[in-house]
C-alpha cells in the first residue's frame, strides 16, 4: 500500500474542504466549541486559499494509492517576546479519514510538517488536540510530543443545551 504525501494545491480546495466537514463533525461530537474556537474561519474556501498563500504554513494532502484521505495544516507561530524571536511549528488541525487510519497517512503527514518546519529553523513543536481524543493524544505520543496546555471552558449561556448545534451559542 503506497502512503505518500504532498502539498495542497488550489485544486485540491474542494477534497480539503469535504475531508474538513468529517474533521469538524468528529470534532464537534467531543466537545461542541471545536467548530467555533478551533477549527477553520468561515468560508472554508477562503480559510484553505489563505493557507495556501501563508510562506511558512504547511498544508498538505495525505494519501493512499494516490487517493486523498486526509489533510494537515500547520503554521509557523511567535512565542512571546520572553522567547528572544523562538517560533514554534504548530500543526493546527489533522485528520485522516476513518478507512485510511493505521496505515501511516496521518504520521507521514506529520513527520513531513515537522521536516519542513525545521529547515525553517524551528526547534519546537506543538499539536492541537482536544482533551479526550485518546486517539490523537496517543498519536502525537507516539511522535515525540507531550502535553503542556489544557484550555478550560465554561458556557453561562442558560440556552445552551448538549447535542444543539454548535453554530447557535
Amino acid at each position: 500500500m503506497l502512503v505518500a504525501t504532498r502539498s495542497a494545491t488550489k485544486e485540491d480546495i474542494p477534497t480539503l474542504i469535504e475531508l474538513y466537514r468529517r474533521l469538524e463533525d468528529e470534532m464537534a461530537s467531543l466537545h461542541p466549541m471545536w467548530p467555533l474556537t478551533d477549527g477553520l474561519s468561515e468560508p472554508i474556501e477562503d480559510a484553505f486559499l489563505a493557507a495556501l498563500d501563508e510562506p511558512d504554513a504547511q498544508l498538505l494532502v495525505g494519501e493512499v494509492e494516490g487517493q486523498p484521505f486526509g489533510f494537515l495544516y500547520g503554521r509557523v507561530e511567535r512565542m512571546l517576546p520572553q522567547a528572544d524571536g523562538q517560533r514554534v511549528g504548530s500543526i493546527r488541525l489533522i485528520y485522516t479519514d476513518p478507512e485510511a487510519r493505521e496505515v501511516g497517512v496521518a504520521e507521514a503527514m506529520r513527520d513531513r510538517a515537522v521536516d519542513a518546519f525545521r529547515k525553517l529553523g524551528i526547534t519546537r513543536f506543538d499539536a492541537h488536540v482536544l482533551p479526550g481524543h485518546r486517539l490523537a493524544k496517543n498519536f502525537f505520543e507516539a511522535g515525540g510530543f507531550s502535553a503542556r496546555s489544557i484550555v478550560m471552558h465554561r458556557n453561562d449561556n442558560p440556552t445552551h443545551r448538549p447535542g444543539r448545534d454548535p453554530r447557535r451559542f
